[in-house]
């Protein structure tokens, strides 16, 4: 997966000399987490709604008019804006998006062609991508097995099972931290199974049968807990 399929393209930008005001007019209108900074067509920094906010809140704790005439008329962009902020290339993995995102505890990249600004990814991007992961609009039912030991054939294993019990598979999922390892341990992992079919409790009992423990099930829209989970 391929930041530049999935980004927000022609992003829109700001130049550094913006009033704040007008650049927290045009996030809450367009609903943006972020603004890119441009001069020239150079990417100078990012102004984020986190800056906007910590900043309103500054000067609305002073409660000085001098500094709020100051916030609303002569505040610029560039007094506030993270300077040389982290990016992404657009030909970068999703992978390595999300996890230079987790490294740096950032929300959102600019992402770049060379030096010119192609896009954003931010949270938006990326809920709408766990949706799609998810089957967010297809109503599709689902399990969530509890974590299993990974080896081959375990993933071909559990889609038997489930196809044989009357799915029609939709994506699988192992979820789980890496092994001491890396890549080249099979960590145990949960593992999130979306498909349609008439009944899911049908499915999960097969899971469940074949030595699969279903932590929850999901029907459409409606979730419901294991029978060990009720007991």
């Amino acid at each position: 997966m391929i930041v530049r399929n999935w980004m927000c393209r022609n992003p829109m930008t700001v130049p550094s000399d913006t009033l704040v005001s007008e650049a927290k007019r045009l996030l809450s209108e367009n609903n943006l987490h972020a603004l890119p900074v441009v001069d020239a067509g150079r990417l100078r920094g990012l102004v984020t709604r986190a800056n906007l906010l910590r900043t309103g809140h500054f000067v609305l704790r002073t409660q000085s008019e001098a500094e709020i005439d100051y916030f609303l008329t002569r505040l610029k962009v560039k007094d506030i804006m993270v300077r040389n902020p982290a990016t992404v290339q657009s030909s970068d993995t999703m992978e390595h998006c999300l996890r230079k995102g987790q490294e740096l505890g950032v929300a959102q990249f600019p992402v770049v062609d060379g030096e010119n600004v192609v896009g954003v990814i931010s949270a938006n991007e990326i809920f709408r991508l766990a949706a799609h992961f998810l089957g967010a609009w297809e109503r599709r039912s689902g399990v969530t097995l509890a974590p299993v030991r990974f080896g081959p054939g375990v993933l071909g294993r559990i889609a038997d099972v489930a196809e044989a019990a009357g799915a029609a598979l939709q994506a699988i999922y192992p979820i789980g931290q890496p092994g001491p390892d890396g890549e080249a341990s099979f960590p145990e992992k949960k593992v999130i199974v979306r498909f349609h079919a008439p009944e899911a409790g049908a499915v999960a009992r097969a899971l469940e049968t074949a030595g699969f423990p279903v932590i929850e099930t999901v029907e459409t829209e409606r979730l419901t807990r294991a029978a060990g989970d009720r007991t």
